[in-house]
């Protein structure tokens, strides 16, 4: 059974993202309470598991894998897994998004084991705000992780940054300068409804991508681009800097589910068929129960794209209704 994904709007499945795990060395105040209970170890997927998994999902046709978590480099063994995930046949993707601050030490072992692209989060160029949105990270650490990937040979690695009005919306301009002064990506994300937070109010700190395009348009000269990278990033491009782009992430106010392609593997294993809906199938339970049989979780991931839903109901300005935190999403 190695028919494609589909699923009963008609869209194909080619991209999973997969968390490895629901732990952080940050405390971003969009990501997570400042005082998390993280998930016990016998809960996760064993890197075997997720291996298991990922191969199966590609022998169903996808063809993008992006591994997340939480912080994915404070998973012991990630590398390890990246150099597997990589020798699969049929993936022509590997990606990972980090929060950037142990790439000064991993950068170069990522590149070696076949990692293909990096995005790296940065809300803020300002040490004490830095500190202050995500309570326990050091800008210099990331600052020098996008160094030493930049030196490792990564190419078209994206910054991205979380936008909230009133903590860093005055900080898009700096931002797009010190990305296409490097040679940087950036996307910019509108904050995502997940988890109960108390560090803002998400009515009160949300800013559009219509908001943020209108600042850098007074600095830069931006047109459309076409390209599609298979995610959900609308890029514009600033003229003077042809080869970069300038993604924006837009959950809110330019839904993007018609043409959603992606399914996220949840750090506890479960299939989440949607970011913004409870919609998922427990792929730990099915590996577990039936360990070795490709089979059984291949009729299950067809099984389960009849879940995927058509799209998804943020609000900004509402309480979130789903209760789960980002970092064990998958990105």
């Amino acid at each position: 059974m190695t028919a494609a994904l589909v699923d009963n709007f008609g869209r194909e499945v080619t991209y999973v993202r997969i968390s490895v795990t629901d732990r952080c060395d940050f405390r971003c105040v969009y990501c997570m309470a400042e005082d998390m209970t993280f998930l016990p170890k016998s809960q996760i997927l064993s890197l075997e598991e997720i291996e298991a998994i990922a191969r199966n999902l590609v022998a169903c046709g996808v063809t993008k894998i992006r591994l997340t978590g939480g912080e994915p480099l404070v998973r012991p063994g990630v590398v390890g897994l990246v150099e597997r995930l990589k020798a699969m046949s049929g993936l022509r993707e590997l990606c990972m998004t980090t929060n950037g601050g142990q790439l000064d030490k991993y950068s170069v072992p990522l590149k070696d084991a076949g990692l293909d692209r990096l995005n790296i989060s940065l809300d803020t160029l300002d040490p004490e705000r830095f500190r202050q949105l995500t309570r326990t990270g050091r800008l210099e650490r990331v600052l020098a992780g996008i160094d030493a990937a930049r030196d490792a040979g990564f190419e078209h690695t994206k910054l991205n940054a979380v936008v909230l009005k009133g903590r860093n919306d005055d900080e898009v301009v700096p931002l797009v300068r010190f990305a296409l002064e490097r040679g940087l990506d950036i996307s910019f994300i509108e904050e995502m409804p997940l988890g109960v937070i108390t560090e803002h109010d998400r009515a009160e700190a949300f800013c559009s991508s219509d908001e943020i395009r209108e600042r850098l348009g007074e600095a830069f000269d931006l047109s459309p681009m076409s390209v599609d990278t298979g995610g959900p990033s609308r890029y514009w491009r600033a003229e003077g800097y042809e080869a970069n782009r300038i993604g924006f992430i837009s959950p809110h106010s330019h839904n993007f589910c018609g043409d959603c392609n992606r399914v996220r593997l949840t750090t506890e294993g479960r299939l989440l068929l949607c970011l913004g809906n409870e919609h998922s199938m427990d792929f730990r339970e099915i590996i577990r129960s039936r360990p070795g049989d490709d089979l059984a979780v291949q009729r299950a991931l067809h099984e389960a794209m009849k879940l995927k839903p058509e799209r998804h109901y943020f609000s900004h300005d509402s309480e979130p209704q789903i209760l789960r935190f980002m970092n064990a999403t998958g990105g």
